[in-house]
């Protein structure tokens, strides 16, 4: 019986924690002289348990898009500082401030191109993505849970995508999918920070990897 039921919970977890990652076969060829990307609010739905307002609710959904360019942001901040990547990263602030700039703003920031976006804030390439979530990830989850909770859904708290973009070409160049569990992390900085440790050995403009790939040829 316990065996099953660790076969059962393994099953479960590899469901709800799985992760897709996609490279274009073009990215050395689109990327080769991009050297500053900028990092935009994500796109957040909310599909909560409570009732709520909708003008809460958008609310809502901004800070947690919000919540999710801040986290990308510090992870980044740290490891390159760490020489760990081959591209430098856009301040926030200033990406929100030459938006506002322009007047885009969350509500209508789905509107513009990726070309448009990079001609504004004056980079190479455009981090985006899309947060769906039952809960509120920036407020933080709570980390107890039991084996049942993976077969009646409560440790399934939406998923995630984060994809970069060609500025020139507005190409998709690279992006990574993955389920919000109870296991992925307490808030959205522990969130990002793990998902992106697990996504580093495939993350293109990884130094490490870029030197990897040039001896395999």
């Amino acid at each position: 019986m316990r065996k099953i039921l660790f076969f059962l919970f393994l099953m479960a977890n590899l469901a709800w924690g799985q992760k897709d990652i996609f490279e274009s076969p073009k990215f050395d060829e689109l990327t080769k002289d991009h050297k500053v990307l900028a990092i935009l609010p994500f796109v957040a739905n909310l599909d909560l348990k409570k009732e709520v307002r909708e003008n809460e609710l958008k609310e809502l959904a901004e800070r947690e898009g919000y919540a999710v360019q801040n986290a990308l942001e510090t992870y980044f901040s740290i490891r390159k500082k760490r020489k760990k990547f081959n591209v430098d990263f856009q301040n926030t602030n200033d990406t929100n401030a030459l938006l506002a700039k322009e007047g885009i703003t969350y509500e209508n920031l789905d509107i513009y191109t990726i070309k448009e976006l990079s001609e504004i804030l004056g980079v190479d390439g455009i981090i985006s993505g899309s947060l769906n979530l039952n809960i509120l990830l920036s407020k933080g989850v709570p980390t107890d849970f039991s084996l049942l909770d993976y077969f009646n859904g409560n440790a399934n708290y939406g998923r995630i995508g984060i994809k970069i973009s060609d500025g020139d070409t507005a190409k998709l160049l690279w992006k990574y999918e993955k389920e919000i569990t109870k296991k992925t992390g307490k808030n959205t900085t522990e969130l990002i920070d793990r998902m992106m440790k697990q996504a580093s050995r495939n993350f293109p403009y990884d130094r490490e990897r870029k030197r990897k790939k040039k001896k395999d040829r």
